[in-house]
Order: structure tokens, then sequence, then C-alpha cells
């Protein structure tokens, strides 16, 4: 970036991407246990480049008016490197991909006991006066009908049959 910062005392020393760094080493050829030294430097580098980028979308969001750094702010501060440009576009589109992907999932399926209209909710929007399944006014519970057996079993049958 523009200027190298002086490493802030509380992460000097810590190694942020330590596992990430040494199978990214090994993957490039490097020996799986690579120096601590190299580590180390990649780490800083790293971390440098991860901080500088995050104060250079800030600045660019406080200059445009506001307090919040958004995906556009990131986009603008890589706008010259297309490889790393290109790559945040690739990693956005597949994260909205999977995104829609997870919606097409029915994440409530399997779960007992979750039905939309369960007996409170047909107590609530039943009207006064109007008779429910049991031909009641909806005091289910005076009755010990508390809508278990109709979860269970369905709405046409009941346990005390």
């Amino acid at each position: 970036m523009t200027e190298p910062r002086a490493r802030a005392a509380r992460h000097k020393g810590q190694l942020n991407f330590e596992k990430e760094l040494r199978g990214l080493l090994f993957a490039h050829g490097d020996d799986e246990d690579p120096l601590p030294e190299t580590v180390r430097v990649l780490d800083e580098i790293t971390t440098d480049f991860i901080i500088e980028t995050c104060h250079a979308a800030s600045r660019h969001a406080t200059l445009n008016g506001r307090q919040k750094v958004k995906l556009e702010d990131f986009k603008f501060v890589v706008r010259k490197d297309d490889r790393l440009l290109g790559r945040m576009m690739e990693l956005i589109g597949m994260e909205k991909e999977l995104k829609e992907a997870r919606k097409g999932f029915n994440t409530d399926e399997g779960k007992v006991g979750l039905e939309r209209s369960g007996p409170k909710k047909r107590r609530r929007a039943m009207k006064v006066g109007e008779k429910d399944e049991d031909g009641d006014a909806g005091d289910d519970a005076e009755d010990g009908d508390d809508g278990m057996e109709d979860m269970m079993f369905g709405p046409s049958t009941s346990m005390a049959g």
C-alpha cells in the first residue's frame, strides 16, 4: 500500500494465519515444516495487507460521508489490481450462489411440533362464538385437548376416539 505502519503491540509476535500459510507454502513447493521465520514474515505481510486495505476502505467510506464500510469501498480500494478484484468478484458470486442454494432447502423438514397453525394460533384466529373442530368454542385446555393428537395423528382422528 502507501506506507508501512508500525505493527500494534498487541499483534506483535502473534501469528494470525500460521496454519493457512504453512499449507500454502507446502502447496507451492516448500518443505512440509517451513522455517518459523518464513511463516512469521508472511504472516506479518498478510496481516499488514489486510489492515491497510481495511484502513483504505474506511478512508473511502469517510470521504463519501458514511460511517459504515460497504463492500463497494473494498472494490474501490482494489480496483487497480485486476487479479485481486476478479477473485473478489468471484468469491462474492459464489457467496450469493450458496445463499440462494440454502434458501432452496426446507430447513424445518423433519422437526416435530413446528406446524404453522398450532392450537394457540387457531384459537387467536377464531372469532367470538365460532366453533372449532371439537365443536366447542376453543376451550381446549378445559377438556384436556392440548392439540397434541392433532399434531401427531392429524386433525381427522383423535386418540380418545
